[in-house]
């Protein structure tokens, strides 16, 4: 062998990730936009959906894990990081997608979504995605009304209610929640007070904003950001005493109000399945977009006595889960 040659070759030995290499196992890079910790429960039922397709970490398949920390600004740089990693499958969740999708036209990537992923540009459509992105989406601006009129069934005094929105996907997205929220306060003899909020210091003048405008409770939009800053957005809304309603059981269990969302360890579930057959074959651009099918209803009694509000009965049998 020339030296040239074997010196390449010890070049192409010696690159990341290497062990995965020697054991012959595929390797995928799991990008999140949060904190591992926060995904506890969630990276147990993603391997579980692994588990269920043949795979097992640590014995036939090695995951690379890249967090940002709710440092959504270090997304797109440990996106590239583990693309020249030349992982085998991408999986990005936890606000990653876009990352992602800017990182690879190439590697087999499933990703996680609140919003059309036509409208959003990773797909041809939800049937044939067509391209190397699919994976779960939850059209969160369809729950947007859901959330209202459980908010209004919570406590249907409240009038005007307040909306917390951000810009994180596009403003087509706010719009839609928007839109939506607006039809289903509409039907209920509703008024709404929409305010934005980016940063922290935003909210903190988003929350004061609606207590300016005596609002009788907020309806707390779905996205990343929004969980991200769960525990300073329900510390504002203890602070203002305003009974919330959130998209993720998370801010329930930090103290919000009431949650009503996705089952969110079974789209994690539904992630490693997906993961599971692309490394077996299949391709993402025949696997079709998947929507959730389950539904999860959280309620924490004991941040409604600090509120002085008494749950309905009604609401109580329907919770999956109720926070004494």
């Amino acid at each position: 062998m020339k030296r040239r040659a074997f010196i390449s070759l010890l070049g192409v030995a010696a690159a990341w990730p290497l062990a995965a290499r020697a054991q012959g196992m595929p390797v995928v890079g799991f990008l999140n936009g949060q904190s591992a910790a926060a995904f506890v429960h969630m990276l147990a039922a993603f391997r579980e959906g692994l588990k269920q397709t043949g795979f097992v970490e640590g014995e036939n398949v090695r995951i690379e894990y890249r967090w940002a920390e709710g440092q959504t600004e270090r997304l797109p740089a440990l996106a590239d990081d583990l693309v020249r990693g030349q992982v085998a499958v991408v999986v990005a969740t936890g606000g990653a997608a876009m990352a992602a999708k800017a990182a690879t036209s190439v590697i087999p990537t499933v990703i996680t979504l609140s919003g059309d992923p036509v409208k959003l540009g990773f797909a041809a459509s939800l049937n044939r995605p067509g391209g190397n992105v699919t994976g779960m989406t939850v059209f969160s601006s369809v729950l947007e009304a859901k959330r209202l009129e459980l908010l209004h069934e919570l406590v249907p005094a409240a009038d005007p209610i307040g909306v917390l929105v951000n810009r994180e996907f596009t403003t087509d997205v706010e719009g839609q929640q928007l839109r939506e929220i607006t039809a289903a306060a509409r039907a209920i003899g509703k008024s709404i007070k929409a305010v934005n909020a980016n940063s922290e210091s935003e909210l903190e003048a988003a929350f004061a904003a609606l207590a300016e405008a005596r609002v009788g409770a907020v309806s707390v939009t779905g996205g990343t950001f929004n969980l991200n800053k769960r525990v300073q957005i329900v510390a504002l809304a203890a602070r203002y005493a305003l009974p919330a309603i959130y998209e993720n059981r998370e801010s329930v269990t930090a103290g919000g109000l009431m949650s009503y969302g996705t089952n969110v360890p079974d789209v994690y579930r539904q992630v490693g399945i997906y993961v599971g057959r692309i490394l077996k074959g299949d391709k993402p651009a025949e696997l079709p977009f998947v929507q959730p099918a389950k539904f999860d209803m959280a309620v924490n009694l004991k941040t409604a006595r600090a509120l002085g509000i008494t749950v309905p009965s009604a609401l109580l049998l329907r919770a999956d889960e109720v926070i004494e």
